[in-house]
């Protein structure tokens, strides 16, 4: 066996699964709180001010965990997905 070609790895696995959970449980703490859970979940992804987000249910925490652009990026995803 010859070993010319350069391996690659690729270690970053797909967070998807676990930003969807995560945005869904804050959105229902959200709805639950009486908050309009699109316009809180923007205004933290604008400001990256987490008191957008309430901390019932640990909601807040859940969304701290994510990067903004993780949550830009599968929102984005899922926007195109659905066109």
């Amino acid at each position: 066996m010859e070993f010319n070609e350069t391996m690659k790895i690729n270690l970053e696995f797909d967070k998807s699964k676990e930003v969807k959970e995560i945005v869904s449980q804050v959105y229902e703490a959200l709805k639950l709180k009486g908050y309009d859970p699109i316009s809180q979940i923007v205004g933290y992804i604008l400001s990256d001010d987490p008191t957008y987000i309430t901390s019932y249910n640990g909601a807040r925490g859940l969304i701290v965990k994510l990067e903004r652009d993780e949550l830009l990026e599968e929102f984005v995803k899922t926007y195109i997905k659905n066109i």
